[in-house]
């Protein structure tokens, strides 16, 4: 959590008793236990509270899932472009692949509109 390994540890610890003194370090010690044990209390009763109020539809969710330190939007992107099973990209395939095989079998395009004629009215799109 903090990052500090045994050798930095000694030192802290040294510094302490130097500049607190070797009779009242006992003292600090037991506030500090006392201090630490309060602060777990209140992390476990808020963390209890919490979950009590949004009930059962929470406790569920993979919260490691939805960190934001995970999101790598190449990722995100390439599993996207890489995805062949959604069925969107299925019907789209299969519309291509019609198109290009009415072409390869001689079927006519049609023919763009011309340039003074008004554009074509679709009544039931409005």
């Amino acid at each position: 959590m903090f990052d500090i390994n045994g050798g930095e540890f000694l030192v802290i610890l040294l510094v302490a008793v130097i500049v607190i003194g070797p009779s009242r370090l006992p003292r600090y010690a037991e506030q500090l236990a006392r201090l630490t044990k309060q602060a777990r209390h209140y992390l476990q009763d808020a963390k209890r509270r919490v979950d009590d109020e949004l009930g059962d539809d929470v406790k569920d969710i993979d919260w490691e899932a939805l960190d934001p330190r995970k999101y790598d939007p190449r990722r995100i992107v390439r599993d996207a472009l890489l995805d062949d099973d959604t069925p969107a990209r299925a019907g789209a395939r299969a519309r291509t692949a019609a198109g290009s095989a009415g072409a390869a079998r001689g079927a006519a395009a049609p023919a763009p509109p011309e340039p003074d004629a008004p554009a074509p009215f679709d009544d039931e799109a409005t």
